[in-house]
């Protein structure tokens, strides 16, 4: 193991929601320790200006594809555009997600129930299925789901998007079992991050809520890249059905 525990040169990690925010630290990250990466989110030019971006700082090879990843119909030719491209796939990271907030319960329409669902629930669990196949297949491989402190802490604004990321958090331990001994999968359940989404939170309520953790601030998404190193590379070669906490410390 040593210095190089959490190396992942050679490697090939896939992430979606990865143009921006915590999927783009990420995917710069996994590229600083050697991977080639898949930047996928739905608009491609978002995805090409990071790839670009990626690729200059680190020299790795980093592909940009357009893909909504709630839609079921577009998550085998997306599979089969990274085989066609690398021919490997080593870390999937489910990380692309969505938490519209609402005034009241009964203003929470079915299309916004079902997009809320599709993307954090529906869309890991294809992508999963269909690289775990590959992965198994290949003799290895790590998939990494991005959940929530809201699948344990249920926020009435956000009951939809807690109820997928529960489901999230089982899903792992399913496919644990399911893709094992060869592939494993893990849940980063993240807490408060300064990301798009925070933008527009009442920034009162959440510093309120960010003093109640064990760490009285909010994270920069940079930080749970310690967290997906150790799930993606040798590093964590024991760890599997795991869910690990990056929220600091909450109550």
């Amino acid at each position: 193991m040593g210095e190089d525990m959490f190396d992942l040169t050679g490697k090939v990690a896939v992430i979606t929601g990865g143009s921006r925010g915590l999927g783009r630290e990420l995917a710069l990250g996994m590229s600083r320790a050697g991977a080639d990466v898949v930047i996928a989110s739905r608009k491609l030019a978002n995805c090409e200006t990071a790839a670009r971006a990626i690729t200059a700082e680190t020299g790795r090879r980093a592909m940009p594809y357009a893909l909504h990843a709630g839609r079921w119909n577009e998550a085998e030719p997306f599979v089969d555009a990274v085989y066609d491209e690398f021919g490997r796939c080593d870390v999937l990271v489910n990380n692309a997600g969505m938490s519209p907030h609402y005034d009241k319960l009964t203003d929470v329409s079915e299309q916004l129930f079902d997009s809320v669902v599709n993307l954090n629930f529906k869309g890991p669990f294809r992508l999963s299925v269909l690289f775990g196949e590959h992965m198994k297949a290949a003799g290895s491989g790590s998939i990494i789901n991005i959940s929530s402190t809201a699948s344990v802490r249920p926020p009435v604004y956000a009951l939809p998007y807690a109820g997928a990321k529960a489901g999230l958090n089982a899903l792992t331990e399913g496919l644990a079992k399911a893709y094992g001994p060869e592939v494993r999968v893990n849940t980063i359940m993240a807490g408060m991050m300064r990301t798009d989404i925070a933008k527009s939170w009442d920034e009162e309520i959440a510093q309120a809520d960010a003093r109640l953790t064990a760490l009285k601030r909010i994270a920069d998404p940079a930080e749970l890249l310690g967290a997906a190193l150790l799930l993606a590379s040798g590093a964590g070669s024991y760890i599997s059905g795991a869910t690990l906490r990056a929220d600091g410390g909450i109550p």
